[in-house]
């Protein structure tokens, strides 16, 4: 074969190559990427337990689910709900977290869906902070900072026992 006809080949096999190839795959932002946690602020508490709240909201093009997280502060933090049960309010955690549509908020609002910090390493007093690492179904987290506020509530009693509400 001349060199012509090897050179002609390869460049007829590089060019059906490139048309062959597959598409590029863009891989998936983690979901903490298109979050962010607005106004996050924090029950004032000495002991015991007490909530975070605020409005996650998703710019994102995808849904995203908060499974979990965590803080300095506190031994646990878990995702807790307010539902009726046998016609009392109670407090208890949500199973399966929370979604957050693409391009949507979700509230964490007293006597709703809320972060709970158990088991407190220290007082939180009004008018400082709090450190909570919010973790994503994909593993990915996203820090923040909540100021501590005083808040009397609609009667919730954010202690260890019994996790009712009246």
């Amino acid at each position: 074969m001349s060199d012509r006809r090897i050179t002609a080949l390869l460049a007829i096999m590089a060019v059906l190559a490139s048309g062959c190839a597959l598409p590029e795959t863009r891989e998936a932002s983690p979901m903490a990427s298109a979050v962010t946690f607005q106004d996050p602020w924090a029950r004032a508490a000495d002991s015991g337990m007490t909530a975070v709240f605020g409005t996650l909201a998703n710019a994102g093009d995808r849904d995203v689910r908060l499974v979990g997280g965590e803080s300095p502060a506190a031994g646990l933090v878990e995702i807790h709900e307010i539902a009726t049960d046998h016609g009392a309010s109670v407090m208890r955690p949500k199973q399966g977290g929370i979604g957050i549509a693409a391009d949507g908020t979700h509230e964490l609002v007293p006597g709703g869906d809320h972060l709970m910090l158990m088991d407190l390493r220290q007082p939180l007093r009004p008018g400082t902070d709090v450190a909570v690492t919010l973790t994503f179904e994909d593993g990915s987290t996203l820090p923040v900072t909540a100021q501590v506020r005083d808040f009397a509530g609609g009667n919730e009693e954010y202690s260890p026992s019994g996790h009712k509400h009246g």
